[in-house]
């Protein structure tokens, strides 16, 4: 029986370094991390590749539950493999073991909560951005393709290749500027 460690953060300015301390002294053989939003399995290959590894007997170990899911759905999905694999699922800040009752009872409700504080994170934001919007300090993102210039470029003959090659962009910037332009 091995204890692995999951240890992941959204985002690369994120340090993950506590979570690490925490599963090592708990005794994690193994600790996979990564940087990566915990709202959908998809595109976490650290995960994947440890649930593809997980033995029977094994211990999957984490310091939260939202640190393995912020979907109900992701998480139930989770421990449902882990189960078919005969694989204990351990945090080690919360009462979490699935070899338990209580365990499994108290990680659906602790699952229940991060997808409702990811749920209310995104609400406040998107009321955010339509604040400032309607006080039009929110634009969206600066333009960083000089359109005059593409057309200038354009006009002495130039391709879309060679725009975009020129201008350091991709082609298709090229081809939504002239399109844009001619309407």
């Amino acid at each position: 029986m091995a204890k692995y460690g999951y240890a992941r953060v959204s985002s690369a300015g994120q340090d993950l370094s506590l979570q690490v301390e925490s599963l090592e002294n708990y005794g994690c053989d193994t600790i996979r991390k990564e940087k990566v939003s915990g709202m959908s399995t998809q595109g976490r290959h650290e995960l994947q590749l440890l649930m593809e590894f997980l033995r029977e007997g094994d211990e999957l170990v984490v310091t939260r539950i939202d640190r393995l899911a912020r979907s109900i759905r992701d998480l139930q999905n989770i421990v449902y493999e882990l189960r078919q694999k005969g694989v204990v699922l351990k945090a080690t800040e919360q009462p979490i073991d699935t070899s338990t009752s209580a365990g499994k009872a108290f990680l659906d409700m602790l699952g229940v909560f991060a997808e409702f504080e990811s749920n209310l994170r995104r609400e406040r934001q998107m009321e955010g951005i339509a604040k400032a919007k309607a006080r039009g300090v929110y634009t969206g993102r600066k333009k960083t393709i000089d359109v005059d210039r593409v057309r200038d470029l354009r006009s002495e003959g130039k391709g879309a290749t060679e725009i975009a090659r020129t201008l350091g962009i991709g082609r298709a910037s090229v081809y939504r500027v002239l399109r844009e332009s001619a309407m």
